[in-house]
């Protein structure tokens, strides 16, 4: 009998350790997220823009990084580097073309764990109808219950450079840079059920 009972009991902490393992989906919080790009205007200075979040989903495996992926949608229309001159001549088609490629995206192909709390996130960039790798270098900054919303949340940051001519916005290189630095932040949650407060 105390046999059975030590095999049930091993049933159960496995059982709790499998479910703790298991990936776990969040969705990105626009209002806790940066997607932020600056670039080189003649040498003279650095001009950054932000372009925010519409929706995003993380699904992070803290057990196995390889199980985890990410999706993001970038509105341009939410664009802003704080001039509005320069808001509008980006969005035009020497750069952006927003009226026909409203959106940025980016969805992960592979999540690598490259030690303590960092990551490569190699994945696929499409801006301006162009689809590129891009490979992020994240960072984990925390993970753990959120103490306001009381769910479980995770943030991390993450830092790539792309070249824009890749894209088909090469207008004034090489005296506007073609490297683009880009810089993220972002926090997500696991969704709350249905009427949960």
């Amino acid at each position: 009998m105390r046999a059975l009972r030590y095999l049930v009991l091993a049933g159960l902490i496995g059982a709790a350790f499998t479910a703790q393992a298991e990936p776990v989906t969040y969705k990105l919080d626009p209002g806790h997220t940066n997607v932020l790009f600056s670039w080189s205007h003649f040498g003279f200075s650095n001009p950054t823009a932000n372009l925010g979040l519409s929706d995003g989903t993380l699904v992070f495996d803290e057990k196995n990084p390889a199980k985890s992926s990410v999706e993001v949608t970038l509105p341009l229309a939410n664009l802003d580097t704080h001039v509005a001159k320069l808001d509008e001549h980006l969005k035009k088609p020497d750069f952006f073309d927003a009226d026909k490629y409203p959106t940025a995206t980016f969805k992960s192909t592979k999540v690598q764990a490259v030690g303590g709390n960092k990551y490569k996130v190699a994945g696929d960039l499409t801006v301006h109808g162009v689809t590129k790798p891009v490979v992020l270098d994240a960072t984990l900054n925390k993970s753990g219950v959120h103490p306001m919303m009381k769910v479980q949340t995770v943030g991390f940051d993450a830092t790539t450079t792309v070249k824009r001519s890749d894209f088909g916005m090469g207008a004034y290189v090489p005296n506007v840079s073609d490297d683009i630095k880009i810089r993220i932040t972002t926090e997500a949650s696991v969704p709350k059920a249905d009427g949960a407060q």
